[in-house]
């Protein structure tokens, strides 16, 4: 388990929200499956919805814009002093801003970014939000990844940008790099294989905690969920690809519970 209740240190995945058609939809769903206690921010910040984990923020979740064209997914920002300076950096690595650095009230200041092979990601600078304050067990965050195409080139971009070491794992078949801050694992970057379909997008993916991921995979199936391919073992848990009830995707893995 991870408290936090001070600023993430820059380059660390700190947030992670999901903008989606039906935000009501989405609290029942997500309440259910995870076990969140949703809070509404109110009108003035179009009823974002934070997820509390034993009284502590996990994740959150709004509504998309109607005239926004990108698929509802869930996004992970990184931690930064400032998001301007950053900004510039990602734009000199050959990213994009999707969304140029402002502020979110008193919360923090923002932005969304794109690295060279498309993968759209946050970067959040701290105020009086700092960002997810419970990790690691069920129900919060566990692990952060971006698949791409461009395996080499994504290993330079944000070991660029972000000061990360980029530690290789790849093997036979597949190319996988941990992501290092003070020689600390905080995400990952993958190759995506060539069997999947050319339409499948660069991306950052977000892993949940469970205490079982088969008894939740069927409770998704319940709640109107799917799956993506069976469940399976991997040396740090149990895990399975799935998606919501709106068709966003996501991971579970198990966890401990504390």
């Amino acid at each position: 388990m991870v408290f936090r209740d001070t600023p993430w240190p820059e380059g660390t995945p700190c947030w992670v929200d999901a903008m989606v058609p039906d935000v009501q939809r989405a609290v029942a769903f997500y309440g259910a499956l995870l076990g969140w206690q949703l809070e509404d921010q109110g009108a003035e910040y179009g009823h974002y919805q934070i997820a509390k984990v034993a009284g502590r923020s996990a994740a959150a979740i709004g509504p998309k814009p109607a005239d926004l064209a990108m698929p509802a997914v869930w996004t992970t920002y990184l931690a930064v002093t400032d998001a301007d300076e950053t900004a510039a950096k990602i734009t000199e690595a050959g990213g994009q801003l999707v969304m140029a650095p402002g502020n979110v009230g008193d919360a923090g200041r923002m932005a969304i970014a794109a690295d060279p092979s498309g993968a759209v990601f946050g970067l959040w600078q701290a105020k009086d939000t700092t960002g997810i304050e419970v990790a690691n067990v069920p129900g919060t965050l566990v692990w952060n990844e971006c698949m791409t195409r461009d395996f080499e080139g994504g290993k330079a971009f944000y070991t660029e940008v972000f000061g990360y070491r980029a530690d290789d794992m790849s093997g036979e078949g597949f190319s996988y790099a941990t992501l290092n801050l003070n020689d600390r694992p905080i995400g990952g970057l993958g190759g995506l294989p060539a069997e999947v379909p050319a339409e499948v997008p660069a991306h950052w993916s977000v892993y949940f905690g469970v205490s079982d991921t088969d008894t939740s995979v069927a409770k998704l199936r319940e709640l109107g969920g799917t799956l993506d391919g069976e469940p399976h073992d991997s040396p740090y848990g149990r895990m399975a690809r799935v998606a919501d009830d709106q068709g966003v995707p996501f991971n579970i893995i198990s966890v401990s519970g504390s």
